[in-house]
């Protein structure tokens, strides 16, 4: 919930500033609790965000670790760790999820400010515009999926920053071969909960229309059916594990927790094309045959 570029800090949240008082800390939770609390009227996501904002910040322990290393455990500046230990097989994965967005970020920062002795400083970060922030939390949200997916193993096969037009913004995120579909996703992070309307994610997403644009560009140059489309968000930005949006043309759309995402691929989204046996063999190789990376 507070991982995020986008996110407000627990001091933001509760509306004080970072040198605020014990006593003004305590008075503005307070306020914020009954401002937001769902039985009178208030917002139940917002709720939660206040509360967990206290967690962070409440005690003077606490506080004094958040205000310490506030942000140190992000990792921007690098791939996360998945902390994995064991020897299974991965999922075949290729391209760098990520990586264009992350290029992007770097030469916008050069743009903005000029030379930074550390662009990925949480403080930096917090302090740059939306539009840098919101390019880093994307290619971040990019490297959480494709962490997830490479946990799949066996008979998943991955490809990441797929070019789809010379545009490189118009890339598609992920294209997952498995044998319950083809799926093509994009990641998304706005740093808050997110709402639906008429089968559309409401705020700054990646519209279906271009979403499943990308997907249908990859489907021509492979000659291959894609068997669904999915918005990968944060956890904290679903209410629900899984969301489907809806059938556009045939082609199932959801929107689904990251923490979901390998149960919905291995189980398939409900309407997608199958690929098994012979077929799945033949659609890999089309894809690797095609599939270029921006």
């Amino acid at each position: 919930m507070f991982n995020s570029p986008l996110s407000a800090s627990p001091y933001e949240v509760l509306g004080v500033l970072r040198s605020a008082d014990d006593e003004e800390l305590r008075r503005a939770y307070r306020l914020q609790l009954r401002r937001t609390h769902p039985d009178t009227g208030g917002d139940a996501a917002a709720f939660i965000q206040v509360q967990r904002a206290w967690e962070l910040v409440g005690t003077p322990e606490a506080r004094a670790a958040y205000d310490r290393d506030d942000g140190a455990q992000l990792q921007w500046a690098g791939r996360r760790a998945t902390g994995r230990r064991d020897t299974r097989p991965r999922t075949r994965s290729h391209g760098a999820a990520g990586a264009w967005r992350r290029r992007r970020y770097l030469a916008m920062v050069a743009e903005w400010a000029g030379e930074v002795a550390d662009p990925y400083a949480p403080a930096f970060v917090r302090s740059a515009p939306w539009e840098l922030r919101r390019m880093l939390a994307d290619a971040l949200a990019e490297e959480d999926t494709a962490a997830m997916i490479d946990e799949l193993g066996m008979g998943f096969t991955a490809w990441h920053d797929v070019a789809t037009t010379a545009d490189a913004d118009d890339k598609l995120d992920h294209v997952v071969l498995s044998p319950t579909g083809l799926y093509g996703l994009t990641s998304e992070d706005f740093g808050r909960p997110v709402a639906f309307r008429g089968g559309e994610v409401i705020g700054e997403a990646t519209p279906v229309a271009d979403l499943l644009a990308r997907i249908r560009s990859v489907s021509r140059a492979a000659r291959v059916r894609f068997g669904g489309a999915v918005f990968v968000l944060p956890d904290d930005d679903l209410a629900d594990p899984v969301v489907v949006l809806g059938s556009v043309k045939g082609l199932p759309v959801a929107a689904v927790r990251r923490s979901a995402l390998r149960a919905v691929l291995r189980a398939g989204i409900p309407g997608a094309q199958i690929v098994g046996g012979n077929v799945l063999f033949d659609v890999r190789t089309r894809l690797e045959s095609a599939i270029r990376f921006v």
